[in-house]
């Protein structure tokens, strides 16, 4: 079976399991349909904001929103200071539609997030109309204990390499379970179903995406 294959397999089982838990899924095999596929989701006209999103911005959905002149788009790289991010963060909450990936998601549909701030859990709980999250098949894990390892080993050490924050894990390659001010592992969210039916879109991606 080609790994291709086995992707769509794997996807449509994920997929089924989501459901359940009111979110919707759909697989895209590349970048540009998962790209045409999110855009589609998107009302012109409309509120868009994102989290840190390697993978959102690997196909190239952040810079189709800031760049189309086709949405409002509350981008909180734009705060010159802390007060003025406390204002983008709020006018996320209140967006139409709000973009991000998850940390690790499992065959199950269960979704692992870990955050800094908060503001990008805060947003899937609860807030904006809907949540759109572009997810590469190398995010998939078996269990929820496989997925949190995945979050805290895998994901967060090269993001706070990208984000040049001196901790334990940038360091050393491994979680060093620090409590610093530069630490990115402030809140563990895992999200077993959606309160509003369909609000969280995830987008599975047959190729590996973020971290």
């Amino acid at each position: 079976m080609s790994m291709e294959k086995a992707n769509q397999v794997t996807a449509a089982a994920i997929i089924k399991n989501m459901e359940k838990r009111n979110f919707s899924g759909v697989y895209c095999a590349t970048k540009e349909e998962a790209l045409q596929k999110a855009l589609s989701y998107i009302e012109k006209g409309s509120v868009v904001s994102w989290g840190g999103s390697m993978s959102a911005a690997e196909i190239g959905l952040i810079d189709a929103v800031k760049n189309s002149g086709q949405y409002e788009a509350v981008d909180r790289s734009a705060a010159k200071n802390y007060e003025e991010q406390r204002q983008i963060y709020a006018k996320a909450v209140l967006a139409d539609t709000y973009i991000m990936s998850t940390n690790a998601i499992t065959l199950e549909g269960e979704l692992i997030n870990i955050d800094g701030s908060g503001n990008r859990v805060g947003c899937l709980s609860y807030g904006p109309r809907q949540v759109i999250l572009v997810v590469g098949m190398n995010k998939v894990v078996s269990t929820v204990e496989e997925g949190v390892h995945r979050t805290r080993s895998k994901a967060s050490c090269p993001n706070t390499i990208r984000l040049g924050l001196k901790t334990p894990c940038s360091i050393t390659g491994r979680c060093g379970e620090c409590y610093g001010d530069s630490s990115i592992c402030s809140h563990l969210l895992i999200t077993r179903r959606c309160g509003q039916k369909d609000r969280i879109k995830i987008i599975l991606v047959g190729e590996d995406l973020g971290y």
